[in-house]
């Protein structure tokens, strides 16, 4: 583990913005495994020209450490999805804590939230339990219900074992791996182009 994350004390740190250094609180549960350091600071290299005023859509936010950190980073708004009531609460808490006002928090199941339509997002966060393979139903419903424009950005996290398919239209921007996990940013095109 790296300095910006400590199991043993359940904390997490921002990285970089605003917030830089503000501590994010855990609660103790196996479900929730933060994005590392490591792979944050890459994805918001990646993201360093999209992100500001950007609306943003953590499907599975767990500690939130995403779409904190793209607050932190000047995004507009970010709208975090989570169904573990508990982690949802710590989250809101943690939220509060740190006085941000452009983030909401809900309390649902990302597949029954994204079968509703709103308003597509700039930048959307899929970054799912591991060991489901939730990723294909995701991104099909975001396509299905237009939750994307073009041009949309799209970050998914996932383990190295499972493979990834991608529908055509679906562009490449960057693409990196750990040890045990791959990590991608890909450009969403409609595909009448």
């Amino acid at each position: 583990m790296n300095n910006y994350f400590s199991k043993k004390k359940g904390k997490i740190y921002i990285i970089s913005g605003k917030l830089k250094r503000q501590k994010i609180s855990l609660i103790n549960t196996p479900n929730i495994k933060p994005t590392t350091n490591r792979i944050r600071e890459t994805l918001f290299n990646w993201l360093e020209r999209h992100i500001k005023n950007a609306r943003c859509l953590d499907c599975f936010s767990g500690s939130g450490a995403l779409g904190i950190e793209a607050i932190s980073r000047h995004a507009a708004f970010v709208t975090s999805l989570e169904i573990n009531k508990k982690t949802a609460y710590k989250l809101t808490k943690n939220v509060k804590k740190l006085n941000i006002s452009n983030m909401n928090v809900i309390h649902t199941d990302t597949f029954h939230w994204l079968k509703k339509r709103r308003k597509p997002y700039d930048i959307i966060f899929v970054d799912p339990p591991y060991k489901k393979q939730l990723i294909k139903k995701t991104l099909n419903l975001l396509e299905d219900r237009k939750w994307l424009k073009e041009d949309s950005l799209v970050y998914i996290e996932k383990e190295k074992k499972h493979s990834l398919v991608m529908p055509k239209n679906w562009i490449l921007y960057k693409k990196k791996n750990t040890r045990k996990i791959e990590f991608y940013l890909y450009i969403f095109k409609s595909k009448n182009i």
